[in-house]
């Protein structure tokens, strides 16, 4: 792109002009006319302008174009310049005397034209400056209009345009659609950044070739997101493999890059632009870990369940201030022994709505953590267990369990004050830190595991115990377990479920707790729900267990019964 932007260039830096004029008179009355606000080339016939295009294209400002020379028609060198994208936007203006011919060169793309023979030379510098101006502006808006990388437009513009479509084709039928690029950030770190670029300009491209073909629009919504608004199209699957197919490059593995797609089919046109594709962006997130399913549509049934998230983030404020969040208590019994002794409770929130009743954490907690609202959750989660702990030990003594385990979430460890917050309350309701143990899921070890682990270093070194939670869901290695701050391992139910099914096999549970041995921190079971489970864990040397088996969680108050027993 030619170097003429107004805003990066210096002051005493002159543009660049080009005249190719065969004429010798000619040639010199227009370099007379300008040579003292520009900088000059000059060129006789059409191989002398290429020449100097070549060498000095991304320089040049403007071009001064006759259309008579001696070696070729000047309409040959506007379509050359026209085909050749790194020198299509250079203005030129055309100088003919023939007035058909400047009908059909303002039709291919020149920008004015000066007539022959010239007119006053204040009316040539006029026009020249003009066109110069309105260049530098277009290229201005150009370099804000697309995406750099792609080539599409960027979200601001997309939505305008958008917008624009619809008012000139209101009866359309038109989708929104939604592109993601699946893992995007373990992808470029991975790979690396060229790697991941080129992934992008893939997509990009694909994108431009089905807008030409179908119509409509594209953009890159974000870093690894993409939005298409075209004309209704009857077949996804079609779309989404002609986008992904060979989208790793060659010579990597096929399945390297995996896309999913969200559909708004036929959106209505009555709600503003944006608002479609939040609902395409809904149908997208929708089948995020689902990869036998990358496609989701948007329909009645997840607007509903969108409505009913949104109202659940609308009433979270209300409902910490009324304390409808009730915390329950699991108990953890040590099965080491001949019998299983009580040893510690997990903190379980549970939200006693006063229009839905009592709403499964599965519908809300992810929510929250989509949203960002998970942090003051945990807060009031751990406030409420160091609280209860703290009653306990004033009414109950020395049956007080050792511990109350309690989540932390992933944005709670981006938080740089949890250690603060964490140390601030074990001191407000005076119990200690070995009484809050804090659960961690695997998953969170495994996105940005340089932070976590220093994160989890920093509260294991203020005195807080931390277990890995959900153990066998997440992407862990085994050199990485190794090598991770952690005080037990604790393995997910599902985990233990599967393994304990018609066909399933309990030998990975055992290499777990082999592992665990080998790295000296208990393992605790979830999910136990009958005795064989429980004493087959036991043989296999599992310290820890939980579940149905023993109880379901219970608010405070019935758990206290677990304290008289013991």
């Amino acid at each position: 792109m030619p170097k003429t932007n107004a805003s990066q260039q210096n002051k005493d830096e002159r543009q660049l002009i080009l005249i190719v004029e065969d004429e010798f008179v000619s040639r010199e009355i227009l370099k007379m006319s300008i040579e003292r606000e520009y900088d000059v080339l000059l060129a006789e016939n059409g191989k002398q302008a290429l020449e100097h295009i070549g060498a000095s294209g991304d320089q040049l400002s403007l071009i001064l174009l006759d259309l008579n020379l001696p070696d070729m028609h000047g309409v040959d060198i506007l379509n050359m310049i026209n085909e050749k994208e790194e020198i299509h936007r250079i203005p030129v203006i055309v100088l003919t005397a023939d007035k058909e011919a400047e009908v059909e060169c303002l039709d291919i793309g020149a920008a004015d034209f000066i007539p022959k023979p010239y007119p006053d030379i204040k009316i040539i510098q006029a026009r020249i400056r003009h066109t110069i101006e309105l260049f530098e502006k277009r290229v201005i808006i150009g370099q804000t209009e697309f995406d750099e990388l792609t080539g599409l437009y960027n979200r601001e513009f997309f939505y305008l345009y958008a917008e624009r479509s619809d008012a000139h084709n209101r009866e359309n039928l038109m989708d929104a659609i939604v592109i993601d690029i699946n893992h995007f950030h373990m992808i470029n770190e991975r790979y690396g950044r060229d790697f991941s670029d080129e992934v992008l300009k893939r997509i990009g491209n694909r994108l431009r070739d089905l807008t030409s073909e179908t119509g409509g629009l594209a953009c890159r919504r974000d870093a690894d997101q993409f939005m298409l608004y075209c004309p209704h199209l009857d077949d996804y699957e079609k779309v989404l493999g002609m986008l992904s197919e060979g989208i790793s490059g060659e010579g990597n593995a096929e399945n390297t890059v995996r896309l999913r797609m969200g559909v708004y089919p036929e959106a209505d046109k009555s709600i503003d632009i944006e608002r479609r594709f939040d609902r395409a962006k809904l149908a997208a997130d929708s089948v995020k870990s689902n990869y036998t399913m990358p496609i989701g549509e948007y329909d009645n049934e997840l607007n509903e369940k969108n409505l009913y998230r949104e109202q659940l983030i609308v009433d979270f404020p209300e409902a910490l201030e009324q304390e409808q969040f009730k915390v329950y208590y699991q108990p953890k019994f040590d099965i080491r022994g001949e019998k299983p002794v009580l040893c510690s409770a997990e903190a379980l929130v549970r939200w006693i709505h006063p229009e839905y009743g009592f709403i499964n954490p599965g519908a809300f907690i992810s929510t929250f953590e989509s949203s960002g609202l998970i942090n003051r959750l945990d807060n009031y989660v751990w406030r409420a267990a160091a609280k209860q702990i703290r009653e306990w030990s004033d009414r109950l003594g020395a049956v007080v369990p050792v511990s109350v385990s309690v989540n932390v979430s992933r944005v709670d460890l981006f938080d740089p004050d949890i250690c603060n917050t964490l140390k601030g309350i074990v001191e407000e309701y005076g119990i200690s830190q070995e009484q809050i143990l804090l659960e961690i899921t695997e998953s969170a070890y495994s996105e940005d595991s340089k932070h976590i682990i220093d994160t989890v270093h920093r509260l294991r070194s203020e005195g807080f115990r931390v277990e890995m939670d959900d153990f066998g869901t997440g992407y862990s290695s085994l050199n990485m377990l190794t090598s991770l701050p952690i005080d037990a391992l604790k393995l997910d139910m599902q985990f233990i479920r599967t393994a304990f099914t018609e066909g399933g096999d309990t030998g990975m549970i055992a290499i777990v707790i082999e592992i665990a041995e080998m790295l000296g921190v208990p393992v605790i079971a979830e999910g136990v729900e009958t005795e064989e489970q429980l004493n087959a864990l036991k043989e296999m040397g599992c310290d820890i267990a939980q579940g149905y088996y023993f109880s379901k969680p219970v608010p405070a108050e019935e758990f206290e019964k677990f304290l008289a027993d013991r």
